[in-house]
């Protein structure tokens, strides 16, 4: 299994098993977490493709976290700014793939992982 293939089962499994949870998301522990991630798939999304991967990959798995998730209006609303906010945290530093962006897209896999890890462990059932 791939890493980016490791990273969305674990996102996934973060969503469904943080989605089941009965405490209000507000309230929850693993809220920022989850915020976290969203922004790393956004930071992602606009890296990756600036150092040459084409089409929606990580876009694709941050409609699968809200999948899971079924956030309120209000939530979902946090989840995109937080896409978001990775997203546009790039885009006027890099015009172009350099080597420290490759070094950001490691290190956000890294991350996203370690994140997805995290939370399944402590919070699922």
């Amino acid at each position: 299994m791939t890493r980016a293939s490791t990273l969305l089962c674990a996102v996934v499994a973060a969503g469904l098993m943080a989605g089941a949870q009965p405490v209000r998301a507000a309230e929850a522990p693993f809220e920022p977490g989850l915020m976290r991630l969203a922004e790393i798939l956004g930071s992602l999304h606009f890296l990756r493709n600036l150092c040459g991967e084409k089409g929606d990959r990580w876009r694709t798995e941050m409609e699968r976290l809200l999948e899971a998730e079924k956030p309120d209006p209000e939530r979902r609303a946090r989840f995109i700014a937080s896409f978001n906010r990775g997203y546009r945290s790039f885009g006027g530093t890099y015009t172009q793939c350099t080597a420290s962006a490759t070094e950001a897209v490691d290190r956000y896999m890294k991350e996203a992982e370690q994140l997805s890890r995290d939370i399944a462990s402590r919070y699922g059932n």
